[in-house]
Protein backbone atom coordinates (compact mmCIF):
# COMPACT_ATOMS: atom_id res chain seq x y z
CA UNK A 1 0.00 0.00 0.00
CA UNK A 2 1.18 3.51 -1.27
CA UNK A 3 2.60 5.88 2.01
CA UNK A 4 -0.26 8.64 2.56
CA UNK A 5 1.01 11.46 0.64
CA UNK A 6 2.63 9.90 -1.88
CA UNK A 7 0.58 10.85 -5.08
CA UNK A 8 0.16 14.55 -3.91
CA UNK A 9 3.97 14.26 -4.02
CA UNK A 10 4.59 12.49 -6.93
CA UNK A 11 2.21 14.88 -8.36
CA UNK A 12 3.36 17.94 -7.45
CA UNK A 13 6.94 16.81 -8.31
CA UNK A 14 6.01 16.94 -12.06
CA UNK A 15 4.34 20.21 -12.16
CA UNK A 16 8.38 21.35 -14.15
CA UNK A 17 7.99 18.55 -16.59
CA UNK A 18 4.31 19.68 -16.69
CA UNK A 19 5.28 23.56 -18.05
CA UNK A 20 8.76 21.82 -19.75
CA UNK A 21 5.53 19.62 -21.70
CA UNK A 22 2.94 22.67 -22.56
CA UNK A 23 5.86 24.71 -23.77
CA UNK A 24 7.14 21.93 -26.11
CA UNK A 25 6.27 23.16 -30.09
CA UNK A 26 3.75 20.82 -30.68
CA UNK A 27 1.95 22.23 -27.65
CA UNK A 28 2.22 26.11 -28.53
CA UNK A 29 1.61 25.49 -31.81
CA UNK A 30 -1.99 23.99 -31.17
CA UNK A 31 -2.61 26.75 -28.11
CA UNK A 32 -1.39 29.62 -31.32
CA UNK A 33 -3.89 27.92 -33.60
CA UNK A 34 -7.19 28.29 -31.03
CA UNK A 35 -6.15 32.08 -30.11
CA UNK A 36 -5.82 33.02 -33.60
CA UNK A 37 -9.33 31.69 -34.07
CA UNK A 38 -10.47 33.94 -31.62
CA UNK A 39 -8.24 36.88 -32.49
CA UNK A 40 -9.74 36.69 -35.67
CA UNK A 41 -13.56 36.39 -33.90
CA UNK A 42 -12.81 39.80 -32.19
CA UNK A 43 -15.31 38.66 -29.22
CA UNK A 44 -16.85 41.88 -27.37
CA UNK A 45 -15.96 39.84 -24.07
CA UNK A 46 -15.18 36.98 -22.45
CA UNK A 47 -17.22 34.55 -19.59
CA UNK A 48 -15.32 31.65 -17.99
CA UNK A 49 -17.13 28.99 -16.24
CA UNK A 50 -15.47 26.71 -13.68
CA UNK A 51 -15.54 24.62 -10.38
CA UNK A 52 -13.37 24.42 -7.78
CA UNK A 53 -9.75 24.33 -7.96
CA UNK A 54 -10.21 25.09 -12.01
CA UNK A 55 -12.35 28.06 -11.07
CA UNK A 56 -9.40 29.72 -9.54
CA UNK A 57 -7.17 29.15 -12.81
CA UNK A 58 -10.51 31.09 -14.59
CA UNK A 59 -10.50 33.59 -12.17
CA UNK A 60 -6.23 34.37 -13.20
CA UNK A 61 -7.30 33.55 -16.89
CA UNK A 62 -9.78 36.54 -16.08
CA UNK A 63 -7.25 39.23 -14.23
CA UNK A 64 -5.37 38.55 -17.63
CA UNK A 65 -7.98 38.73 -20.34
CA UNK A 66 -9.37 42.27 -18.71
CA UNK A 67 -5.37 43.25 -18.30
CA UNK A 68 -3.74 42.13 -21.22
CA UNK A 69 -6.86 42.18 -23.51
CA UNK A 70 -8.86 45.19 -22.72
CA UNK A 71 -11.67 42.67 -23.03
CA UNK A 72 -14.63 42.63 -20.08
CA UNK A 73 -13.59 39.24 -18.47
CA UNK A 74 -16.36 37.55 -15.37
CA UNK A 75 -16.98 34.14 -14.05
CA UNK A 76 -20.75 32.70 -14.64
CA UNK A 77 -22.57 31.54 -12.54
CA UNK A 78 -23.60 27.72 -14.06
CA UNK A 79 -26.73 27.42 -12.04
CA UNK A 80 -28.62 30.50 -13.13
CA UNK A 81 -28.44 27.94 -16.83
CA UNK A 82 -28.84 24.79 -15.10
CA UNK A 83 -31.33 25.32 -12.06
CA UNK A 84 -33.01 28.42 -13.19
CA UNK A 85 -33.53 27.62 -16.96
CA UNK A 86 -31.75 31.15 -17.79
CA UNK A 87 -31.07 31.97 -21.68
CA UNK A 88 -28.45 34.59 -21.55
CA UNK A 89 -27.48 36.29 -25.17
CA UNK A 90 -23.63 35.41 -25.70
CA UNK A 91 -24.10 35.88 -29.23
CA UNK A 92 -20.77 38.50 -28.80
CA UNK A 93 -18.93 36.52 -26.24
CA UNK A 94 -16.44 33.75 -25.96
CA UNK A 95 -17.55 31.44 -23.13
CA UNK A 96 -14.26 29.02 -22.10
CA UNK A 97 -15.33 26.15 -19.80
CA UNK A 98 -12.34 25.19 -17.72
CA UNK A 99 -12.14 22.04 -15.63
CA UNK A 100 -9.73 19.24 -15.04
CA UNK A 101 -12.14 15.69 -16.08
CA UNK A 102 -14.16 18.11 -18.17
CA UNK A 103 -17.03 15.69 -16.94
CA UNK A 104 -19.37 18.32 -14.78
CA UNK A 105 -22.65 18.04 -16.48
CA UNK A 106 -23.74 21.72 -15.34
CA UNK A 107 -20.18 23.28 -17.29
CA UNK A 108 -20.88 21.36 -20.35
CA UNK A 109 -24.77 22.61 -20.42
CA UNK A 110 -23.25 26.17 -19.97
CA UNK A 111 -21.33 26.19 -23.09
CA UNK A 112 -24.11 23.92 -25.01
CA UNK A 113 -26.02 26.62 -24.04
CA UNK A 114 -23.75 29.36 -24.94
CA UNK A 115 -23.04 27.97 -28.62
CA UNK A 116 -26.44 27.77 -29.26
CA UNK A 117 -26.88 31.41 -28.58
CA UNK A 118 -24.15 31.98 -30.94
CA UNK A 119 -21.21 32.40 -28.62
CA UNK A 120 -17.38 31.27 -29.65
CA UNK A 121 -16.99 28.06 -26.92
CA UNK A 122 -13.89 27.00 -25.79
CA UNK A 123 -12.53 23.89 -23.27
CA UNK A 124 -9.74 24.19 -21.42
CA UNK A 125 -9.66 20.52 -20.24
CA UNK A 126 -6.92 17.07 -19.12
CA UNK A 127 -9.31 15.74 -21.08
CA UNK A 128 -9.30 16.27 -25.00
CA UNK A 129 -12.15 12.99 -25.22
CA UNK A 130 -14.51 14.60 -22.24
CA UNK A 131 -18.15 15.62 -22.98
CA UNK A 132 -16.92 19.63 -22.01
CA UNK A 133 -14.47 19.43 -25.15
CA UNK A 134 -17.78 17.79 -27.06
CA UNK A 135 -20.15 20.69 -26.15
CA UNK A 136 -17.36 23.11 -27.44
CA UNK A 137 -16.43 24.39 -30.63
CA UNK A 138 -12.26 25.08 -29.66
CA UNK A 139 -10.61 23.12 -27.20
CA UNK A 140 -7.20 23.36 -25.72
CA UNK A 141 -5.64 20.53 -23.88
CA UNK A 142 -3.59 21.20 -21.12
CA UNK A 143 -1.53 18.10 -21.11
CA UNK A 144 -1.08 17.76 -17.26
CA UNK A 145 -1.01 13.48 -17.49
CA UNK A 146 -2.87 11.14 -14.82
CA UNK A 147 -3.52 12.32 -11.95
CA UNK A 148 -3.20 10.55 -8.84
CA UNK A 149 -3.96 12.09 -5.67
CA UNK A 150 -8.01 13.35 -5.42
CA UNK A 151 -6.66 17.13 -4.54
CA UNK A 152 -5.76 18.99 -7.83
CA UNK A 153 -1.92 20.06 -8.13
CA UNK A 154 -0.66 19.86 -11.41
CA UNK A 155 -3.40 20.10 -13.52
CA UNK A 156 -4.13 23.38 -11.61
CA UNK A 157 -0.99 25.07 -12.93
CA UNK A 158 -0.74 23.27 -16.52
CA UNK A 159 -4.82 25.33 -17.03
CA UNK A 160 -2.90 28.23 -15.94
CA UNK A 161 0.00 28.03 -18.27
CA UNK A 162 -2.44 27.36 -21.26
CA UNK A 163 -4.74 30.11 -20.13
CA UNK A 164 -1.65 32.36 -19.85
CA UNK A 165 -0.46 30.91 -23.94
CA UNK A 166 -4.14 31.84 -24.77
CA UNK A 167 -4.42 34.94 -24.11
CA UNK A 168 -1.07 36.63 -24.70
CA UNK A 169 -1.14 34.21 -28.12
CA UNK A 170 -4.73 36.04 -28.70
CA UNK A 171 -2.82 39.46 -27.86
CA UNK A 172 -0.31 39.15 -30.50
CA UNK A 173 -3.22 38.64 -32.94
CA UNK A 174 -1.98 35.60 -34.32
CA UNK A 175 -1.09 33.29 -32.22
CA UNK A 176 2.21 33.28 -32.07
CA UNK A 177 4.38 34.92 -29.21
CA UNK A 178 7.04 37.42 -29.08
CA UNK A 179 10.88 35.91 -28.53
CA UNK A 180 11.12 37.89 -25.36
CA UNK A 181 7.67 36.47 -24.05
CA UNK A 182 9.34 33.01 -25.47
CA UNK A 183 12.27 33.30 -23.48
CA UNK A 184 10.58 34.70 -20.08
CA UNK A 185 8.58 31.18 -20.34
CA UNK A 186 11.15 28.97 -21.20
CA UNK A 187 12.36 29.57 -17.57
CA UNK A 188 9.60 28.57 -16.15
CA UNK A 189 10.24 24.84 -15.86
CA UNK A 190 13.90 25.43 -13.99
CA UNK A 191 12.50 28.01 -12.23
CA UNK A 192 9.34 25.57 -10.97
CA UNK A 193 12.31 22.66 -9.82
CA UNK A 194 14.19 25.28 -7.87
CA UNK A 195 11.18 26.62 -5.86
CA UNK A 196 10.10 23.03 -5.37
CA UNK A 197 13.46 21.92 -3.63
CA UNK A 198 13.35 24.77 -1.40
CA UNK A 199 12.06 22.38 2.31
CA UNK A 200 10.70 25.46 4.03
CA UNK A 201 6.92 24.45 3.79
CA UNK A 202 7.45 21.09 5.44
CA UNK A 203 9.44 22.82 7.82
CA UNK A 204 6.44 25.10 8.64
CA UNK A 205 3.56 22.24 8.41
CA UNK A 206 4.31 21.96 12.59
CA UNK A 207 3.81 25.44 13.71
CA UNK A 208 0.09 25.08 11.99
CA UNK A 209 -0.70 21.74 13.28
CA UNK A 210 -3.17 22.72 16.17
CA UNK A 211 -4.44 25.49 14.29
CA UNK A 212 -8.71 26.41 14.17
CA UNK A 213 -8.37 28.00 11.00
CA UNK A 214 -6.61 30.49 8.44
CA UNK A 215 -7.04 33.39 6.20
CA UNK A 216 -5.28 33.51 3.25
CA UNK A 217 -4.97 36.77 0.67
CA UNK A 218 -3.96 38.50 -2.35
CA UNK A 219 -4.55 41.16 -4.69
CA UNK A 220 -4.50 40.87 -8.44
CA UNK A 221 -3.15 37.81 -10.35
CA UNK A 222 -2.55 36.68 -6.88
CA UNK A 223 -5.61 36.70 -5.42
CA UNK A 224 -6.67 33.11 -7.45
CA UNK A 225 -3.65 32.19 -5.61
CA UNK A 226 -4.65 32.75 -2.30
CA UNK A 227 -8.53 30.96 -3.20
CA UNK A 228 -6.50 28.00 -3.89
CA UNK A 229 -4.51 27.96 -1.02
CA UNK A 230 -7.13 28.10 1.15
CA UNK A 231 -9.26 25.75 -0.47
CA UNK A 232 -5.94 22.91 -0.27
CA UNK A 233 -5.90 23.70 3.00
CA UNK A 234 -9.67 22.62 3.69
CA UNK A 235 -9.62 19.63 1.33
CA UNK A 236 -6.29 17.95 2.57
CA UNK A 237 -6.08 19.51 6.27
CA UNK A 238 -10.08 20.08 7.09
CA UNK A 239 -8.56 23.14 8.41
CA UNK A 240 -11.32 26.42 7.81
CA UNK A 241 -9.72 28.79 5.60
CA UNK A 242 -10.92 32.05 4.41
CA UNK A 243 -9.81 33.57 1.25
CA UNK A 244 -9.90 37.57 0.48
CA UNK A 245 -8.71 40.23 -2.14
CA UNK A 246 -6.16 42.22 0.10
CA UNK A 247 -8.59 45.10 -0.35
CA UNK A 248 -11.85 43.37 0.87
CA UNK A 249 -10.06 41.66 3.60
CA UNK A 250 -9.44 45.86 4.97
CA UNK A 251 -13.00 46.02 4.74
CA UNK A 252 -14.16 44.32 7.89
CA UNK A 253 -12.81 40.91 8.10
CA UNK A 254 -9.72 42.71 9.13
CA UNK A 255 -11.06 42.38 12.41
CA UNK A 256 -10.93 38.63 13.08
CA UNK A 257 -7.32 38.47 12.80
CA UNK A 258 -5.33 37.90 15.45
CA UNK A 259 -1.93 36.02 16.91
CA UNK A 260 -3.85 33.14 17.07
CA UNK A 261 -5.09 33.25 13.72
CA UNK A 262 -2.42 32.55 10.70
CA UNK A 263 -2.44 34.51 7.99
CA UNK A 264 -0.79 33.23 4.38
CA UNK A 265 -0.32 36.56 2.16
CA UNK A 266 0.40 36.56 -1.44
CA UNK A 267 3.05 39.41 -2.43
CA UNK A 268 4.86 40.11 -5.63
CA UNK A 269 6.71 42.59 -7.00
CA UNK A 270 4.03 44.28 -9.30
CA UNK A 271 1.90 46.44 -8.81
CA UNK A 272 -0.43 43.78 -7.28
CA UNK A 273 2.21 43.28 -4.69
CA UNK A 274 2.48 46.86 -4.34
CA UNK A 275 -1.34 47.43 -3.19
CA UNK A 276 -0.76 44.58 -0.52
CA UNK A 277 2.03 46.75 1.34
CA UNK A 278 -0.59 48.49 3.49
CA UNK A 279 -2.41 44.97 3.91
CA UNK A 280 0.92 43.67 5.20
CA UNK A 281 1.10 46.80 7.46
CA UNK A 282 -2.67 46.14 9.03
CA UNK A 283 -2.04 42.73 9.61
CA UNK A 284 1.31 43.49 11.26
CA UNK A 285 -0.49 46.00 13.62
CA UNK A 286 -2.98 43.16 14.90
CA UNK A 287 0.04 41.01 15.56
CA UNK A 288 -1.03 38.36 13.16
CA UNK A 289 0.75 35.30 12.82
CA UNK A 290 1.73 35.86 9.38
CA UNK A 291 3.67 34.37 6.68
CA UNK A 292 4.52 35.75 2.98
CA UNK A 293 4.22 33.77 0.02
CA UNK A 294 6.72 35.56 -2.76
CA UNK A 295 10.17 36.55 -3.37
CA UNK A 296 10.53 39.15 -1.03
CA UNK A 297 9.74 39.25 2.96
CA UNK A 298 7.85 41.71 4.97
CA UNK A 299 8.20 43.59 8.32
CA UNK A 300 6.69 41.69 10.72
CA UNK A 301 6.36 38.20 8.81
CA UNK A 302 6.77 35.33 10.88
CA UNK A 303 8.14 33.22 7.69
CA UNK A 304 8.18 33.35 4.26
CA UNK A 305 7.74 30.83 1.35
CA UNK A 306 9.80 32.01 -1.03
CA UNK A 307 9.66 31.87 -4.86
CA UNK A 308 11.82 33.64 -7.54
CA UNK A 309 10.96 37.15 -8.86
CA UNK A 310 9.42 36.69 -12.22
CA UNK A 311 6.63 38.99 -13.94
CA UNK A 312 3.79 39.28 -12.22
CA UNK A 313 1.90 37.28 -14.78
CA UNK A 314 4.13 34.33 -14.23
CA UNK A 315 4.18 34.46 -10.31
CA UNK A 316 0.74 32.69 -9.84
CA UNK A 317 2.12 29.33 -11.60
CA UNK A 318 5.10 29.42 -8.81
CA UNK A 319 3.28 30.82 -5.75
CA UNK A 320 0.54 28.11 -5.63
CA UNK A 321 4.11 25.58 -5.59
CA UNK A 322 5.33 26.00 -1.86
CA UNK A 323 1.79 26.27 -0.74
CA UNK A 324 0.60 23.47 -2.70
CA UNK A 325 3.40 21.53 -0.49
CA UNK A 326 2.47 23.44 2.59
CA UNK A 327 -0.95 22.04 2.74
CA UNK A 328 0.22 18.15 1.97
CA UNK A 329 2.85 18.45 5.03
CA UNK A 330 -0.20 19.66 7.21
CA UNK A 331 -2.13 17.06 6.34
CA UNK A 332 0.60 14.53 7.35
CA UNK A 333 1.26 16.05 10.29
CA UNK A 334 -2.42 16.48 11.36
CA UNK A 335 -2.37 12.97 10.93
CA UNK A 336 -4.25 12.80 7.45
CA UNK A 337 -3.98 11.13 3.93
CA UNK A 338 -4.07 14.16 1.73
CA UNK A 339 -4.32 11.80 -1.20
CA UNK A 340 -7.99 10.68 -0.46
CA UNK A 341 -9.46 13.29 1.17
CA UNK A 342 -13.17 12.31 3.38
CA UNK A 343 -16.16 12.48 1.09
CA UNK A 344 -14.29 13.78 -1.85
CA UNK A 345 -13.82 12.12 -5.67
CA UNK A 346 -11.33 13.02 -8.50
CA UNK A 347 -14.73 14.21 -10.51
CA UNK A 348 -17.67 15.92 -8.78
CA UNK A 349 -20.78 15.82 -11.34
CA UNK A 350 -22.98 19.11 -10.07
CA UNK A 351 -26.37 19.94 -11.68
Amino acid sequence: MAQPGAGMAADIAEQPEGFARLLEPASTAAIAQVAAVIAERRPKHVVFTARGTSDHAALYAAYLTEIRLGLPAGLASPSTVTVFGARPDLSQALVVGVSQSGGSPDLTEVLRVARESGALTLAVTNAPDSPLTAAAELSVDVAAGHERAVAATKTYTAELLALLLLVEGIRAGDGVLPAEERAGLAALPELAAQTLADPTPGQLAPRYRFADRMVTTGRGYAYPTAREAALKLMETSYLPALAFSGADLLHGPLAMTDPDVPVLAVVGNGPGGAAMRDVVGKLGERGADLVVVGPGGAAGAAAQLPVPEVDERYAPLLDILPVQRLAMALALTRGEDPDAPRGLNKVTATL
